[in-house]
C-alpha cells in the first residue's frame, strides 16, 4: 500500500517562497521516481517537477526553472518542492506522485497521488 500526504502549501505573497512536503510510505521508495504536479481551476493537472529514483537526476518544466527546486530524503521516504520567486500563475493545487514516467520528454503522472496542498500567490 502507498500513500502520499502533501503539506506546506499556503497563502503568499508574489516574490515569496513556500517549501511543499510530501512524505511517502511504502516500499522501494528510494528507486523511484518521485514527481511534482500541479492544477489550476480549470486548468489540466501539469507536470512541475521530477526527481529520478535511479539516479537522482532533476527535471524541471519549463516556467518554474531556476525558481523552484525538488529534492528527497530517502532515509525518511521525503520529497520536497522548494518553490522561490512565486507568480500569481503559480496558484493551483499541487500533488505529489510517485513513479512518474516519461515520452518524448512529455512527463505524465504514475499510479499514486497524493490528497493535494493548495497554494495560493497574491499579486
Amino acid at each position: 500500500q502507498v500513500q502520499l500526504v502533501e503539506s506546506g502549501g499556503g497563502l503568499v505573497q508574489a516574490g515569496g517562497s513556500l517549501r511543499l512536503s510530501c512524505a511517502a510510505s511504502g516500499r522501494i521508495f528510494s528507486t523511484s521516481n518521485m514527481g511534482w504536479f500541479r492544477q489550476a481551476p480549470g486548468k489540466e493537472r501539469e507536470f512541475v517537477a521530477a526527481s529520478t529514483g535511479s539516479s537522482s537526476d532533476r527535471y524541471y518544466a519549463d516556467f518554474v526553472k531556476g525558481r523552484f527546486t525538488i529534492s528527497r530524503d530517502n532515509a525518511k521516504n521525503m520529497v520536497y518542492l522548494q518553490m522561490n520567486s512565486l507568480k500569481p500563475e503559480d496558484t493551483a493545487v499541487y500533488y505529489c506522485n510517485k513513479d512518474p514516467s516519461r515520452t518524448a520528454s512529455i512527463w505524465y503522472g504514475g499510479r499514486y497521488w497524493g490528497q493535494g496542498t493548495q497554494v495560493a500567490v497574491s499579486s
